[in-house]
């Protein structure tokens, strides 16, 4: 007869692996109550269980079952008052047989679940259910995962609840989970450069959270605001009648506001990493240039100097260029474009951001550069909204990557 059943994992030749066989049985003992000999209490409801299958699934039974406490004492019942019946039901489950089903489960339960894993020494476990939770983010969920993953340090669960609450920042600041979140929790979130809601948005979720969790020390949460981004009539009609910031603080915002340069301001971004966004697809379009709609189509294969590429005629001030709005504040430190290389003339360029089309930092300058080709361009991370691209000799053409 054939050993090829379905139900069978496939085996080498002289090997028997009926360890399907195994959990099953053993998954059976959780069913019923035969032979246990310890009870676990949570919310009212009993849970027997064995001893030794908890001992050699899990270190820290191991040591509060044998251990020589009372809870070492044959019958013992143990009460757990840190979860919640559905949770630790889930939990058993996986102890006895080695699976546990995620997709029926309420976020809170999965999150019960998941500090179990973390409490117990379940790190296989505690992995498997993050990576559920990465699947399932959305915005009334995403602030009590990001609360339970800094709490236990999960580092993949908690960048993508931030990469989440990045994109949706607005609807986040609204969402009624933000007002649960932990303190630590909350100024994690909106310290954050690219947490790129406006600053108002910003100041009444935070004015919320407080009237929200009055017995928190309000003057440290405020100090996440970024007063200097407010315009002179928010701060003066929104955050002037809330009391919780100082008329010092508010007047030190408008001194530094008029005072500094705006790409001095320390802006808010949005940040979308390992992504091109100088495209349609993220609202960006070339505002000055000629043949403008050839810059973000991304065809650098098929150019000639008719198509493919946008250009600009060469002035004596050296201040006309390429201009790219990018469809929102963002975060950017790499440019990659390629310089027209059909022939073998080089260029010179410099590069300059800005916010507002008034005050621009250079970021790139190679005017003293004979450039051609690719060009892989890197400098700090800087917030900005537009990007210029000038020429300083010869007709220039270029594309942006």
């Amino acid at each position: 007869m054939s050993n090829s059943h379905p139900l069978r994992p496939f085996t080498a030749v002289g090997e028997i692996d009926h360890v399907h066989i195994l959990s099953e049985h053993i998954g059976a003992l959780l069913i019923g109550e035969e032979y246990g000999d310890v009870t676990f209490v949570v919310e009212k409801k009993r849970f027997p269980a064995h001893r030794v299958i908890l001992a050699a699934r899990c270190q820290y039974f191991r040591a509060l079952l044998y251990g020589g406490m009372r809870e070492s004492q044959p019958e013992a019942e143990i009460p757990l008052q840190d979860t919640t019946a559905e949770a630790f039901t889930m939990l058993l489950k996986y102890i006895y047989t080695g699976r546990a089903t995620l997709t029926d489960e309420k976020e809170e339960v999965l999150l019960d679940f998941l500090s179990l894993a973390h409490k117990y020494g379940f790190p296989e476990l505690e992995d498997s259910t993050s990576e559920y939770l990465c699947t399932i983010l959305n915005i009334q969920n995403v602030c009590m995962t990001f609360d339970v993953a800094s709490l236990y340090s999960l580092p993949k669960l908690t960048c993508m609840c931030c990469m989440f609450m990045d994109r949706n920042a607005q609807e986040v600041l609204s969402s009624d989970g933000f007002l649960s979140l932990s303190k630590t929790a909350l100024l994690n979130i909106v310290l954050r450069d690219s947490f790129a809601a406006p600053e108002k948005d910003i100041f009444l979720a935070l004015l919320n959270w407080c009237k929200h969790n009055a017995k928190e020390d309000h003057a440290e949460i405020m100090q996440a605001v970024r007063l200097p981004l407010m315009s002179l009539t928010e701060l003066l009609n929104v955050v002037r009648p809330s009391g919780l910031l100082s008329p010092d603080a508010i007047l030190d915002a408008i001194k530094v506001r008029s005072e500094s340069r705006d790409m001095d301001l320390n802006y808010r971004g949005m940040l979308i990493p390992e992504e091109n966004i100088a495209t349609m697809k993220y609202g960006a379009q070339v505002v000055k240039g000629e043949l403008k709609s050839a810059l973000l189509d991304g065809d650098t294969q098929n150019y000639d100097l008719d198509h493919g590429f946008s250009r600009h005629p060469i002035d004596d001030d050296c201040r006309s260029g390429i201009e790219i709005k990018l469809g929102q504040p963002s975060i950017i430190n790499h440019i990659r474009i390629l310089l027209w290389d059909r022939d073998s003339r080089s260029y010179s360029y410099f590069i300059e951001v800005s916010m507002d089309e008034l005050d621009w930092i250079r970021v790139i300058d190679h005017s003293h550069y004979l450039c051609r080709s690719w060009q892989k361009l890197y400098f700090p991370a800087r917030v900005c909204r537009l990007v210029l691209m000038v020429n300083k000799c010869f007709l220039f053409l270029f594309k942006v990557i």
